[in-house]
């Protein structure tokens, strides 16, 4: 129920600005969200996969609360920061490779991979950047003319930021194709447009980089295959492009692996995008590559006001030390397997099955694609009639029984996000729940 301040909010907050709910969040406690008209939510967003340690995580508090005592702001260009450099010590063991070792921190997840274009184009001297379908890298108005998974992103913002090439992404349903089709034909054909693409659009010495997603965010929770990434790798390397790897929503623990790069040991990035995860909550994002490669800018090219904010690193040095000491890699596989059991169940129950198109994912950024009516791609089955926008209604229903789950993409997709902490018992009542929810929309058709 509306509250006289969530009524301010939908007059005076901009309309740009889209919502799921309109609720006013108040209190953020573990894997739980309550809000002021007195409801309480198993978050299963993470705030779009930032929370990842869960809300308010004691360790995580007292470390910001303990900096913002000692030092707010410590500006980037008028020296070092403690934390900052703290934060760099942390993460440098938990990098998927040896050469990503200089680190540039930034405030949000479109800002770092502005920082990655940016030393891409200093670092390579050429321009162009290569995205894929699907991608989703920002709203700004560098990453708005590199987002591909939406049109919402970009609409009526152009003329865009030239230089920007699109080439395919092997999944099935953006490449027109049934959804059974081999996985390795799909990678074939996905790396052969790249080909045609560095031959027909956009010159390798004209060609800085390419930018992807291990695991498509806004495009619908897709990993990428392993022969694709292995392919672009090597094209990367024939051509002299720079592969630059965006973990912003992958990132931390997300999948499984501290980073989803990791699940694709010989792919190596020239440069990785960092967010979300690596404060839990508080602003910060950044890139890290190579020292030869960052030695390429010159000082004063690269900077930021809030840059690598003293209370925000400290967030995330304090992340990195409860990411090993409460093992949370270990509970990420173990509460995964419980959710992918669930949907797994779900997708040959014979009352949903029919309406499943795939459930896919890793560790806990998992996605279920929904069959549409609509989709020559996604065709009834057995003469059942599919029900229309089959996401968004499963979504309602979940947040009618206390648990708020997103959809993604422009396909009939459901992600979900919980905190990386959340428990078995927790685990069990929202895969209950989006169990039940299932259910209920094959029951009204």
């Amino acid at each position: 129920m509306p509250t006289a301040l969530s009524a301010f909010g939908t007059q005076r907050v901009a309309r740009g600005v889209g919502r799921f709910t309109d609720y006013v969040l108040v209190k953020g406690e573990g894997s739980f969200i309550s809000t002021d008209c007195g409801r309480k939510f198993l978050d299963f967003t993470s705030g779009i996969g930032v929370v990842n340690l869960s809300h308010c995580h004691p360790k995580v508090t007292k470390a910001a609360q303990d900096q913002c005592a000692v030092l707010v702001h410590g500006q980037v260009n008028l020296g070092f920061n403690k934390p900052y450099l703290g934060l760099i010590e942390k993460l440098i063991p938990v990098m998927p490779h040896p050469t990503l070792d200089t680190f540039f921190f930034w405030n949000s997840g479109a800002e770092a991979v502005e920082a990655a274009i940016k030393l891409a184009r200093m670092a390579s001297g050429k321009q162009n950047i290569i995205v894929v379908q699907g991608s989703y890298h920002g709203r700004t108005f560098g990453t708005m003319a590199m987002t591909k998974s939406k049109t919402v992103y970009g609409q009526g913002f152009g003329p865009l930021m030239p230089g920007v090439f699109t080439t395919s992404f092997p999944y099935w349903h953006q490449m027109g194709v049934p959804q059974n089709t081999n996985v390795d034909d799909l990678v074939v054909k996905a790396l052969y447009e790249l080909e045609l693409l560095l031959k027909q659009q956009t010159a390798p010495s004209d060609t800085a980089c390419i930018i992807i997603e291990p695991v498509l965010g806004e495009g619908g929770y897709i990993p990428a295959p392993k022969g694709y990434l292995e392919g672009l790798r090597a094209i990367c390397d024939k051509n002299n492009i720079l592969l630059i790897i965006d973990e912003v929503q992958s990132g931390f623990g997300r999948t499984g692996k501290y980073f989803a790069i990791e699940h694709y040991p010989t792919v190596r990035p020239d440069v990785m995008v960092m967010a979300k995860g690596i404060a839990n909550g508080f602003p910060l994002s950044g890139i890290v590559a190579s020292k030869a490669l960052f030695d390429k800018q010159a000082p004063g090219s690269m900077g930021g006001t809030y840059a690598g904010n003293a209370v925000a690193c400290a967030a995330g040095i304090a992340c990195a030390e409860v990411m090993q000491e409460e093992k949370i890699l270990d509970n990420v596989e173990a509460r995964s397997l419980e959710l992918l059991a669930m949907l797994d169940e779900v997708k040959t129950q014979k009352s949903t099955a029919p309406l499943i198109a795939e459930v896919r994912g890793l560790g806990l950024m998992i996605g279920i694609e929904f069959n549409n009516p609509t989709s020559p791609y996604t065709p009834q089955q057995n003469g059942t009639q599919i029900p229309i926008n089959i996401a968004s209604r499963v979504q309602a229903k979940c947040l009618e029984k206390d648990v708020m789950i997103l959809t993604t993409s422009v396909f009939q997709t459901i992600r979900f996000i919980p905190p990386l902490t959340i428990s078995k018992e927790e685990m069990k009542t929202g895969c209950d729940v989006i169990r039940w929810a299932i259910e209920e929309v094959a029951r009204e058709g």
